[in-house]
């Protein structure tokens, strides 16, 4: 049996593989000792996903857990309107559309589908600057969907002990840089 990914891992993985390896090893450490403002932010903009009061509408499911047996991938949704099939994904700014923030939804897409939910739109929502930006669902998207499956094979592929980063600027904005021995900042 395959290891189950999480879908928070999907954009780390891209980012670096190794994250997820110090994201699990610091696990319940107060997150202010070794977290950046960006992250910290970027959990605030999820608290009424959270505590669950974004909407007391009983049309938008909001913060449940999902899971997609065809990809063996477990998270949560942020919101979705049932009524509209309304996939929404919010982050606290977008700068740039990362092929990670697109797998995520695109996982929460296979899970609520394979939940019997109908979903006819998916989106990115830019808290900071209230910008809403439109994703094609995969089927959609045929490039972007091979590049999500691509990703899930790697994921279930990688192995630690071969990794060597090689994007100098990845290493001067990961929160665990200071930890970690496949550095490439000196």
């Amino acid at each position: 049996m395959e290891e189950i990914i999480l879908i928070s891992y999907l954009n780390d993985f891209i980012f670096c593989p190794v994250s997820i390896y110090f994201h699990k090893l610091y696990g319940n450490l107060e997150q202010t000792l070794y977290q950046r403002d960006y992250q910290i932010n970027g959990k605030s903009a999820h608290r009424t996903i959270d505590e669950k009061t974004y909407s007391t509408s009983a049309n938008i499911l909001q913060g449940i857990d999902v899971y997609t047996e065809k990809y063996g991938i477990l998270g949560k949704i942020d919101v979705f309107d049932i009524s509209k099939g309304i996939l929404t994904e919010r982050k606290n700014k977008i700068t740039e559309i990362y092929d990670g923030y697109i797998f995520q939804v695109y996982a929460q897409y296979y899970a609520l589908e394979e939940m019997g939910y109908k979903v006819n739109k998916i989106r990115l929502h830019s808290l900071e600057d209230n910008k809403t930006y439109n994703i094609d669902i995969p089927e959609k998207n045929i490039l972007l969907k091979d590049k999500f499956d691509k990703l899930i094979r790697d994921m279930h592929e990688f192995k630690f002990e071969n990794f060597k980063q090689t994007n100098r600027k990845k290493c001067e904005k990961c929160i665990y840089e200071p930890s970690c021995d496949r550095s490439l900042i000196c």
